[in-house]
């Protein structure tokens, strides 16, 4: 005997519900890892151990070249003062931009003043007792700031051993979170 007409669904397959369920949340996943991992290549956080800045934690921008009062971490010079004091492989520093190009850095005995302006007192030496030498004064270069910290023992652009923070050195800047 031959089959019934109704005996043939009238539509063909059709997804139910949780396929699309799951398939929506597998989409929003994808898109939300790939907002994360953007993000992550753009930003670091990082805590921070020194007593040179007031906040422990930073929101860091990779790659974003600073303005005056911006907080800038950076890749310290290599110096034998630094790894007596930080090791072979000194993580990143953190300062306050002081000082733009062409601003003019000057010394008045220990007092370290931008365009007239006292920003910090130098000291002789380091808290371990070891000679630092006064920074570079005159106009700040190009591509480079003076970087500082309101800590009297900061260790910053008013000592030649960090001298004036260049771009090639800039890893980027940063927010305070806490």
């Amino acid at each position: 005997m031959a089959a019934a007409v109704n005996d043939v669904p009238a539509h063909g397959w059709r997804p139910n519900g949780r396929l699309w369920l799951t398939f929506g949340a597998f989409v929003a996943g994808s898109v939300t890892l790939g907002a994360i991992s953007d993000w992550r290549d753009d930003h670091l956080f990082l805590i921070n151990t020194s007593h040179s800045l007031p906040n422990w934690a930073f929101l860091i921008r990779r790659g974003h070249m600073p303005e005056k009062g911006d907080y800038v971490f950076f890749d310290p010079p290599p110096s034998a003062l630094l790894r007596r004091h930080f090791g072979e492989q000194p993580e990143m520093f953190g300062k306050i931009v002081y000082g733009l190009p062409g601003d003019v850095v000057r010394h008045d005995g220990a007092d370290v003043t931008i365009n007239g302006a006292r920003v910090s007192r130098m000291k002789s030496f380091t808290r371990a007792g070891e000679p630092l030498t006064p920074g570079a004064t005159g106009r700040v270069p190009p591509g480079c700031f003076f970087a500082g910290t309101p800590h009297k023992d900061g260790f910053d652009s008013r000592y030649a051993e960090i001298g004036f923070v260049c771009a090639r050195q800039i890893v980027g800047t940063g927010e305070p979170v806490l």
